[in-house]
């Protein structure tokens, strides 16, 4: 196919037999058009084209020589060259993998930059490749502002679009980034994932937010090939879906008329950087090549739909229209074309042997890299006008604080402290939440820093995505653990990746808060009782938190939001909702309520970050020698086993033999485990049982337990979870729940 559509080129410019003609003397139909697009602008055009479709080639022989790992190629989508020529330079991108044309006209408007080089060292993996570093084949390049995407669902649409909602909040609250105040946020998607849910959810939200009056410079292409890798869209199904879109004006172009192409893309940049509003481009492409290397085409295909395709090559018809305007021979656009291939070939030769990532800690710097010196420091710092914010009645002179309160203590003195904390997700405004856990953060500051969104977790998470990159420390809350699963690519495949596939160059932090697990007496069935956080603890680089108490919940938020803001990590705090408003640990004693301490009581190191906490005279238990059992614990089987560990003793009593002496240690930390610090403390124990409110399969405990034995711990290991199942409704709930009497015959058995 490479041959092909290569000779079809050449065949058909040198066929051109026309006189050679000036502009001026060409008196061809268009004329407005064709003095609305200057020579030099379809030169910039050609020139981005070739490279992209040169570049393209390379991949496929770069494969062959087994020195190239990427074939998916933009050949046939060169048009989209047009759309980078329309923005500036400085406008933040999220690209389509077919993108290459926009990617090399980009780099053409940038001084100092190679797209050429960029291009070839990501498809053969060298370290030197400027965004990825060897990661990955992406898109990427800080200086020419395309921030990285892997995406072939369009799952960065959500994360565009929350960059360009907040690009405009930044002025109003004295949030400031490198970005220029009109910049426009442009991305790219194929058309097949136009029908994909989180492009649908990207493009109704986007509707929602201009519905509502907010400013929302965004500016989506869609390149239509009008096939996703085997399977026909039907005709006129990708244009009637994005015209009905309420809110984005449609503009459509062809992508083998290159003067329609500019001026429209064109058209399209200036609406959304002056009115400030989203605009869609239909940009009628073709597919050359196949999907990838590896595609065999006629296997779906017939000849004539391929040849029809090589027909419609926007690189012949931007020669063409060179042609036809007298600025370019049919004989200099055959030379332009063999030039730059021989620029690419110099390139590839100069190029290889790639050097490459050799380890496991190269590949995974970007994700292990640490700064505990800045986070020590963020965490401890504070407002000074905390009694403003808190209007005069400060938390810690409050009493004794629950989990809900103590939260929401914690988030106004984060938000007092950091004018660029923004505070969303359903119900969190006006409601203060479900839980009241975000209550009167809105009153104190202020709706564009504490407002709800639509009922889209995709969009919840994506709007933290975008901020992020627009300079904001996000704090969104997923209503309910169960929630999450909507939604959960947008961590995975977005969040936790973007440090990863830009070796660290572009971050996202943010801290996601969500109420989950279980132990709410029977109310609200499954999605309201969740207890499986499997979905977040295999995500390399995330930290995952879940407080057990009012006395632990304000650090881990500060910890947590050091994190985000100092090292860009993706951070998810799981609040256990049935020990929100909990006072007691035992019925009248307040022993689940605590004091709240400020900020400047919360410095904390990396070290603690991966450290467990002790309760009940645990210190002391464990230092003494013979201790029996650590129970190793978190959320709401911290309360459930020290209760466990009283009943313990008096059924032991009343049995007439001794209880083992037992430790509670109240893991904290999920994700990763603190590894380190639960093997020095189980070192220190005979035996250890893992009390886990999560499934026994793919449960907290597997890991705990994983991490012992791999560690080497030589005594006894045993574990207590709930069942391997979906929580029901009602009393039943507590059928298929750990209990604490569970918990107490696995402390008896093995005493």
């Amino acid at each position: 196919m490479t041959e092909q559509i290569d000779e079809h080129f050449l065949v058909e410019v040198q066929g051109w037999s026309r006189p050679f003609t000036t502009d001026r003397e060409a008196g061809r139909d268009g004329d407005q058009r064709a003095e609305a697009v200057s020579p030099e602008l379809l030169f910039d055009l050609f020139e981005a084209q070739l490279l992209s479709r040169h570049l393209d080639f390379a991949a496929r022989s770069l494969q062959a020589l087994g020195e190239g790992f990427y074939t998916i190629g933009s050949s046939g989508h060169e048009s989209n060259a047009a759309v980078a020529l329309s923005l500036h330079p400085s406008d933040p991108a999220l690209l389509h993998y077919r993108s290459g044309g926009f990617y090399c006209a980009r780099a053409g408007q940038v001084p100092g930059t190679d797209a050429a080089l960029d291009v070839l060292r990501s498809l053969t993996c060298s370290v030197d490749d400027p965004i990825s570093g060897g990661r990955h084949k992406v898109f990427g390049h800080p200086e020419l502002a395309i921030i990285p995407q892997t995406s072939t669902i369009a799952s960065h649409l959500p994360r565009a679009l929350g960059m360009a909602f907040a690009l405009d909040q930044r002025a109003p609250l004295g949030v400031s980034t490198p970005v220029p105040p009109d910049a426009v946020v442009v991305a790219s998607l194929g058309d097949a994932s136009v029908n994909h849910s989180t492009a649908v959810g990207a493009l109704n939200a986007a509707g929602h937010i201009v519905h509502r009056g907010t400013p929302l410079p965004l500016l989506l292409i869609c390149e239509d090939n009008g096939i996703g890798i085997s399977v026909r869209t039907p005709p006129g199904w990708t244009r009637r879906a994005l015209q009905s879109l309420p809110g984005i004006r449609y503009l459509a172009a062809n992508g083998t008329d290159p003067e329609q192409c500019l001026t429209v893309a064109r058209e399209a940049a200036e609406y959304v950087r002056t009115h400030r509003q989203p605009v869609v481009l239909h940009l009628s492409t073709v597919r050359l090549m196949g999907h990838a290397g590896s595609d065999v085409e006629l296997a779906y295909r017939s000849r004539r739909q391929i040849d029809d395709d090589v027909a419609a090559d926007p690189l012949v018809a931007t020669a063409r229209v060179l042609h036809d305007r007298g600025l370019l021979s049919s004989g200099g656009l055959v030379d332009r074309y063999e030039q730059v291939r021989r620029r690419v070939a110099d390139v590839v030769e100069h190029l290889l042997p790639a050097a490459r990532l050799d380890s496991a800690e190269a590949v995974m710097r970007p994700l292990t890299e640490r700064s505990p010196i800045r986070v020590r420091a963020e965490s401890a710092v504070s407002a000074d006008d905390r009694p403003v914010a808190f209007r005069g009645k400060l938390p810690e002179d409050a009493g004794p604080l629950t989990l809900a309160q103590s939260i929401n203590a914690a988030l106004t003195d984060l938000m007092a402290t950091h004018r660029d904390v923004l505070v969303f997700g359903e119900d969190v405004g006006a409601k203060g939440g479900v839980y009241g856990v975000t209550r009167g953060l809105r009153t104190r500051f202020g709706a564009r820093r504490v407002f709800d969104t639509l009922l889209d977790e995709q969009t919840i998470l994506g709007t933290a995505l975008g901020s992020a990159l627009a300079g904001f420390l996000p704090v969104p809350e997923i209503q309910y653990l169960a929630y999450l699963h909507n939604a959960e690519d947008q961590l995975r495949g977005e969040a936790a990746t973007l440090r990863f596939f830009s070796n660290g160059q572009y971050g996202n932090g943010m801290l996601v808060r969500v109420p989950g697990l279980a132990y709410q007496k029977g109310f609200g069935g499954h999605f309201h009782n969740d207890n499986s956080l499997t979905v977040l603890r295999d995500i390399p680089g995330i930290v995952v938190a879940v407080p057990s108490s009012a006395a632990e919940a304000p650090r881990l938020v500060r910890a947590l939001a050091a994190l985000a803001r100092c090292e860009s990590r993706v951070c998810v705090l799981v609040e256990p909702i049935a020990l929100y408003h909990s006072r007691d640990l035992r019925p009248g004693d307040g022993a689940w309520s605590a004091a709240y301490l400020p900020p400047h009581h919360w410095g904390i190191d990396l070290a603690e970050v991966g450290r467990g906490s002790l309760h009940e005279g645990s210190h002391e238990n464990l230092n003494r020698e013979g201790t029996d059992v650590l129970i190793v614990t978190f959320g709401n089987g911290v309360p459930m086993s020290l209760r466990a560990v009283a009943a313990a003793r008096q059924r032991a009593t009343s049995q007439g033999r001794s209880a083992p002496r037992a430790v509670v240690y109240d893991l904290r930390w999920l994700a990763p485990l603190p590894a380190r610090d639960l093997l020095e403390k189980a070192s220190r124990a005979d035996r250890v049982l893992v009390v886990d409110e999560t499934r026994r399969t793919g449960g907290v405990s597997e890991g705990v337990v994983a991490t012992l034995v791999d560690g080497g711990y030589g005594g006894r290991i045993s574990r207590v979870t709930s069942k391997d199942s979906i929580i029901p409704l009602g009393p039943a709930a507590a059928t298929v729940l750990l209990s604490e009497t569970e918990i107490v015959d696995a402390l008896l058995g093995g005493a």
